[in-house]
């Protein structure tokens, strides 16, 4: 590592949304930990931005559509203090890398409601995926990446609960160990 590189810090990000894609469904709760230090964690349930929601997303994620209408942070309010944490948890000069499982997902509606919202995103475009990560690290196929094979090995087969921060929680412990896992395979 070049000493004058800016140190790179993990942040573990789990979404639960109304539906597939932001353009005409809510993000509905964030959660979020620094995948080193996973006491610091961010969690937040956001007001939808229009009525729309698929009845299987609202059944996965067990969060009450009427009452985020009623009680759910407003979205820029719910950017901006993600945005705030996010200054608060990454020294000046350091990176935040945004980490998730199947980041491909999260990540979209992240980044879409940081520019919607507050014209920028803090994360830039460092985006991680965990099952990519794990399928490269494990030489497996993707099918073989799945959260109910992934958590046989590190989360003791626990499922995921669906909660923005617990799974985002549980996402931080599966990357530490991998990469405490590549650390050794590394080592002379």
């Amino acid at each position: 590592m070049n000493l004058s590189e800016p140190r790179e810090i993990y942040i573990s990000v789990d979404v639960e949304t109304a539906g597939p894609t932001p353009r005409a469904y809510s993000l509905l709760s964030i959660g979020a930990c620094v995948v080193q230090e996973p006491a610091q964690t961010f969690y937040i349930e956001l007001r939808p931005v229009n009525e729309n929601f698929v009845v299987e997303a609202m059944q996965v994620s067990g969060l009450d559509f009427a009452k985020l209408q009623r009680d759910g942070v407003p979205a820029q309010n719910a950017m901006t203090r993600f945005a705030d944490w996010l200054a608060q948890v990454i020294p000046t000069g350091n990176q935040p890398i945004f980490v998730g499982f199947n980041a491909s997902f999260d990540w979209l509606f992240i980044h879409d409601y940081f520019y919607q919202f507050l014209g920028h995103n803090p994360f830039g475009h460092k985006a991680l995926d965990i099952k990519a990560y794990y399928m490269g690290q494990k030489g497996v196929t993707w099918q073989q990446t799945s959260m109910s094979r992934v958590s046989k090995f590190y989360l003791d087969d626990h499922p995921l609960s669906h909660n923005a921060l617990q799974d985002a929680l549980d996402q931080a412990q599966i990357f530490r160990q991998l990469l405490a896992e590549a650390s050794i395979k590394q080592s002379p």
